[in-house]
């Protein structure tokens, strides 16, 4: 699975100019590609991400959480999530699972690895247990 340079260029904006919250992928079956699909503005939060997510099919996405510590230390995470609904089809879930890996590896600098099946599984509890 190719992936476009435009993920990488994205991921890399997010990462070292802050200029994004989130990152949402596809895989773009017709030309066997993970392509960009919706980016969030940083004055977005987490809510607005997780109602990016559809309802029943798969994605890869970034967010980049802020946090303060108990310390009182202002902090930022990026996490990767493996979006991959139970009500999705099952050629995507084998997809995306089968690309996975080689697409975490053209972004570096993910802190946090997440796989979730249901919006559960990516609530902002999750997300402020992982960060921890």
């Amino acid at each position: 699975m190719a992936v476009d340079d435009e993920c990488k260029r994205k991921f890399l904006e997010l990462k070292a100019k802050r200029t994004h919250r989130f990152i949402i992928y596809k895989i773009d079956e017709k030309k066997k590609m993970v392509v960009v699909d919706k980016v969030g503005e940083p004055v977005l939060n987490y809510d607005d991400f997780a109602a990016s997510l559809p309802a029943n099919e798969c994605r890869y996405a970034i967010f980049d959480y802020d946090f303060v510590t108990a310390e009182n230390c202002q902090k930022s995470k990026i996490f990767f999530i493996a979006w991959s609904p139970d009500t999705s089809r099952v050629r995507s879930k084998m997809i995306y699972a089968s690309s996975k890996e080689r697409f975490k590896r053209e972004l570096d600098g993910i802190q946090v690895e997440l796989q979730a099946t249901d919006a559960g599984e990516v609530g902002l509890d999750v997300i402020q247990g992982r960060a921890n």
